[in-house]
């Protein structure tokens, strides 16, 4: 479908785009929050256990004996491998050592990811616009990385969130390209609910494995006992999380996408850095610097310079 099948934005739709880069943001933020209380690994798996509990009501049938869903259990098991249990897990255990700030900037490392992984493994032809564009979002991110001094680079240093950062998203960059072949069956796909349902019970299988491996390390370092600190705050966060980043997002998310389409959509998606900046100056007394916001207008321009072909088909 092309963008011009789209009805002009209207302020709803821009409301519903508005919703997931803010929750996105504020999973970032509230990860940050949570890093002292619970290991990432963990918080990861109780999550989306806590999704999984929201979503039976709504769309439980997808697991029920007879479901197509079983005759597609592989394919499921992998998005779940790499959404729910890798790519969530990866950037909590960004959070521990990074800010907010860094790790959505260098989550918008995206589109070089996508050009690497649809070229390397799916054929995808990489345009010049594109490749201008991920260079320009590429530059952005290493601003971040550098804090703004070029002179850094022949001795760059990366913080371990940042490196944890960069290998989530081209793990998430596997999952989407994955996601554009549509092998599921039409009635798990065209449900909303469903379809988060089956990549998140699938999904916990990988990461409750890994969070016995987490536990295992935890108890040989002698601070199993120690590694929750249970709270009522812990069990807010928990609960945002669940409810906000997951359900909520990925349901504004899907209807905002199917009524403005993915060109306008994908514009929406990087405000998450903006957002996680401000809420880190809000919340955490960590106020973005001025290499933030270069770092952000490179990445914003490299969006516009990709998506320019489109718009101008359109």
């Amino acid at each position: 479908m092309s963008s011009s099948s789209h009805p002009p934005l209207s302020p709803s739709t821009a409301l519903l785009l508005l919703i997931p880069p803010l929750m996105w943001a504020g999973n970032a933020v509230v990860g940050r929050v949570a890093a002292p209380w619970i290991p990432p690994v963990t918080f990861n798996f109780l999550r989306w256990t806590l999704v999984l509990l929201i979503l039976l009501p709504m769309a439980g049938w997808v697991l029920r004996r007879g479901s197509p869903l079983w005759g597609h259990w592989r394919r499921f098991a992998l998005l779940g491998l790499l959404s729910i249990a890798s790519y969530n897990m990866l950037q909590y255990l960004a959070l521990k050592t990074s800010t907010p700030i860094n790790v959505t900037l260098v989550a918008s490392s995206m589109p070089v990811w996508m050009l690497v992984v649809g070229r390397l493994f799916f054929g995808a032809p990489v345009r010049g616009r594109a490749v201008v564009g991920s260079l320009l979002s590429l530059s952005g991110v290493l601003v971040v990385l550098t804090q703004g001094d070029w002179h850094q680079l022949g001795r760059l240093r990366f913080v371990p969130g940042d490196g944890w950062m960069l290998l989530a998203a081209f793990v998430w960059a596997c999952y989407s390209w994955l996601l554009t072949r549509r092998d599921e069956p039409a009635a798990i796909r065209d449900d909303w609910a469903a379809f988060l349902l089956a990549q998140t019970a699938l999904g916990l299988c990988s990461a409750a494995a890994l969070t016995a491996g987490e536990w295992w390390w935890l108890g040989s370092q002698g601070s199993a006992g120690t590694a929750i600190q249970w709270s009522w705050s812990l069990a807010a966060v928990l609960l945002f999380v669940a409810l906000g980043p997951s359900v909520l997002a990925y349901r504004c998310w899907g209807s905002g996408v199917q009524r403005a389409g993915p060109t306008v959509a994908s514009f929406f998606s990087n405000l998450t850095p903006l957002f996680a900046a401000l809420m880190s100056a809000a919340f955490l007394g960590e106020p973005p610097q001025g290499f933030h916001g270069l770092a952000f207008a490179l990445i914003a321009l490299g969006i516009v310079v990709s998506s320019a072909r489109a718009r101008s088909r359109a």
